[in-house]
């Protein structure tokens, strides 16, 4: 008797079923990628193509002192009783005799320092081209008549000590240089950048050797400065760029050798109008 073959009904429309379901998704997927089309695309958002560079902001290199040549020596200042070039000055607004440090920088390193003792601030260097200074800076000056003794005691050629005026900051003020050949200048710092007002000019005044001793004086009122060693006039200047700021000292080397010189006995006076 043949086998009685299998009942294929459940069979064939089990396999009819999926692809009747299929047929639907393709005609919903056709349906609705026609619509799509009909909408309106979004704006794709842009881009820079570059990035920009950051801009950076150069520091300013301090400069301390003014590149000069090797000045000719020009003719010897001598004394002279006039004109009067010191103007009447009133009474004593400061005094200073070093008793104390204060207001006063000091400063101690391997190569330099800065004490006060016996009554006066002395400042030794011995970096080779060093450059150092101290600022009295509880007070401010505008007009003013100014003296200070100053006596180096190991100092040559065009090493350098004398007094900073009207000081804002370490970047702007003058500086009045007497050298150790005998020789005066006035130089300007402003942010940072030094010029000569006046240049190195020889002065009898000034002593050629250490050590030794002077008495520097200045007499400031608005752009206008008068200078004086020892009670003789040595050149005036007249500059606005500064008309106010404290009082300092400094010394510099300008060569290999060390520098040592103290200053004492700062006094400060009024200027009678």
């Amino acid at each position: 008797t043949p086998a009685t073959p299998p009942n294929l009904g459940t069979s064939t429309q089990s396999l009819k079923e999926p692809h009747f379901l299929s047929m639907r998704r393709l005609i919903a997927t056709l349906i609705f990628l026609s619509l799509s089309a009909c909408l309106p695309m979004e704006a794709m958002p842009t881009f820079p193509t570059e990035t920009p560079t950051p801009t950076q902001t150069a520091t300013p290199t301090v400069i301390w002192f003014p590149a000069t040549e090797t000045p000719t020596p020009g003719p010897t200042l001598l004394p002279s009783e006039t004109p009067v070039l010191l103007p009447a000055v009133g009474a004593q607004v400061y005094g200073d005799d070093f008793a104390t440090s204060a207001g006063w920088t000091l400063l101690t390193t391997a190569n330099s320092s800065i004490s006060i003792a016996n009554h006066e601030i002395t400042m030794a260097l011995s970096q080779p081209k060093g450059y150092l200074f101290s600022v009295q800076e509880e007070y401010f000056f505008n007009d003013f008549y100014a003296e200070i003794t100053t006596s180096p005691s190991l100092c040559s050629a065009f090493d350098e000590y004398g007094l900073l005026l009207r000081y804002n900051n370490p970047t702007n003020f003058y500086r009045f240089s007497l050298s150790c050949n005998g020789q005066v200048r006035l130089d300007r710092v402003i942010n940072g950048s030094a010029s000569s007002a006046q240049g190195w000019m020889v002065s009898a005044a000034v002593p050629s050797a250490a050590p030794s001793s002077s008495r520097i004086g200045v007499w400031a009122a608005g752009r206008e400065m008068r200078f004086f060693i020892n009670g003789q006039f040595q050149f005036s200047v007249s500059d606005p760029s500064l008309i106010g700021g404290a009082i300092g000292v400094f010394v510099r080397s300008a060569g290999e050798n060390a520098v040592t010189a103290s200053f004492s006995d700062l006094v400060i006076y009024r200027i009678e109008p």
